[in-house]
């Protein structure tokens, strides 16, 4: 819509252009069918259901907030879930008013395939492109997003910045590289550190299950400033490996985001607890793993790497 500032005034040729944008936009991805990935759901409740699901036990005003829904027509979206037996409250113990939501078991099974097919379908748009092209679209999104998306509202990954993909030729070399130089740098760790995370991607570039493994790249400006390993432990146990944030990318919420897509992914690939293994002194990520849920089972002392450290193992039951 033009803007009544007359120092901002819109040529009739940029909104009949953006407007053309919205609709094809809207035809691309399936907003006017009747339901979402021809599930049984609107995509309002698709959306409710994914703002559950990814966050840990939020309330109906946070997720009223994230999507901006009316509270009236949330509330009744949310008893139909309640009485379909897909949600479930939790009081809180501090206030009785207050309650968080969570899926139920029922609920994580018809919120898989949703999942599921929304990744395939986007890995299937994106497929049709090479990786420049790729990188190009994703710019585009996220300056969109960052000029629309306004002051004070809840950044998403791609809002500050970074964006996530899957790794291309180069990306595991640079992963061990780049955990050498850091944690040499910032931590005193020497070479068999090095082995230990080449060892790591070795194992994974070489013998991965797509189906119930993954790894992230995070991109900010066309450089590689995280990564995240998910892995399978046992068959119903999955891995958190080689979580790392480039100092140029801290304080993004890079961190927490990466930590949550593997838990996401673990879900979904049907694991039912995530286990890992860190050290007390990377306290950032200690924090980032505690804040997601994570339980520390126990401790271990060791001078594997010219350092003496202690190894902590967390467990998360999903």
């Amino acid at each position: 819509m033009a803007s009544r500032d007359p120092g901002h005034r819109v040529a009739e040729s940029r909104i009949a252009t953006m407007r053309r944008f919205n609709r094809f936009y809207t035809r691309q991805i399936g907003v006017l069918r009747k339901t979402f990935l021809n599930s049984p759901y609107s995509l309002a409740e698709a959306r409710v259901l994914y703002e559950i699901a990814r966050r840990r036990l939020p309330t109906a005003s946070d997720v009223g907030r994230a999507l901006d829904l009316d509270a009236g027509y949330l509330s009744r979206m949310l008893r139909n879930f309640e009485k379909n037996g897909l949600v479930e409250r939790t009081a809180s113990a501090r206030d009785a008013r207050r309650s968080y939501l969570a899926l139920s078991a029922r609920g994580k099974r018809a919120y898989a395939p949703l999942e599921a097919r929304s990744h395939r379908d986007v890995a299937d748009m994106l497929g049709k492109l090479d990786v420049a092209d790729q990188a190009r679209l994703i710019g585009a999104m996220t300056t969109i997003e960052a000029l629309l998306g306004g002051e004070g509202k809840e950044k998403s990954a791609e809002s500050s910045g970074y964006t996530l993909r899957a790794p291309v030729p180069g990306d595991f070399g640079w992963i061990v590289k780049r955990h050498a130089e850091l944690y040499a740098k910032e931590y005193q760790w020497t070479a068999p550190f090095e082995g230990v995370c080449a060892q790591i991607v070795a194992d994974y570039a070489n013998n991965n299950d797509p189906k119930r493994e993954r790894c992230w790249i995070a991109e900010l400006d066309g450089e590689n400033v995280g990564c995240i390993f998910l892995v399978k432990e046992t068959a119903s146990v999955a891995r958190i490996r080689l979580l790392l944030v480039d100092p140029k990318a801290r304080g993004l919420g890079l961190g927490a985001r990466l930590t949550e897509e593997s838990i996401r992914f673990a879900r979904q690939a049907g694991y039912k607890k995530i286990t890992l293994w860190t050290h007390s002194i990377l306290t950032a990520a200690r924090h980032i793993y505690q804040k997601a849920g994570f339980v520390l089972t126990r401790t271990e002392p060791h001078e594997s790497w010219g350092r003496p450290v202690v190894s902590e193992f967390w467990d998360l039951e999903l």
